[in-house]
């Protein structure tokens, strides 16, 4: 999933950088329409690690607590255990962090777009490029 997300990245910025300027009206709504979609997919995807991220970051709690509940010859197993949470969570954690901050950057791609085809949204500053320019 890394590689999709940071390929639809670069082609999106590719985009933006050397062909929108040159690029029609329809061929730029076509492309935001497609990009949209995968912001779309993306977002569903961090939703999804979201979730898998605190159902991890909850059984972590949950082994460390069970680590003092159970009696002590099970002691090896609780800590074997709330490793293994642990080195999850941190990776799902690492992952979440990826896709969080990628959509985040997709957004504001998708305001780059916009603002090329609708000047009056870029004169207001309702996209990202317009409030950079007015600030």
């Amino acid at each position: 999933m890394k590689e999709y997300v940071v390929q639809t990245m670069k082609a999106a910025q590719s985009f933006i950088d050397n062909e929108m300027k040159e690029a029609g009206e329809e061929k730029t709504r076509r492309v935001l329409a497609e990009f949209e979609i995968k912001i779309a997919y993306f977002q569903h995807e961090r939703l999804i690690h979201l979730m898998v991220t605190l159902s991890f970051a909850l059984f972590l709690l949950l082994s460390v607590g069970a680590i003092f509940l159970f009696p002590p010859e099970f002691i090896y197993c609780g800590l074997l255990l709330t490793a293994i949470f642990f080195g999850l969570t941190i990776g799902y954690v690492m992952h979440y962090y990826f896709l969080e901050n990628s959509v985040q950057k997709m957004y504001h791609m998708r305001d780059e777009m916009i603002a090329f085809l609708d000047s009056d949204l870029k004169a207001l500053g309702l996209t990202d490029s317009g409030a950079k320019k007015k600030s």
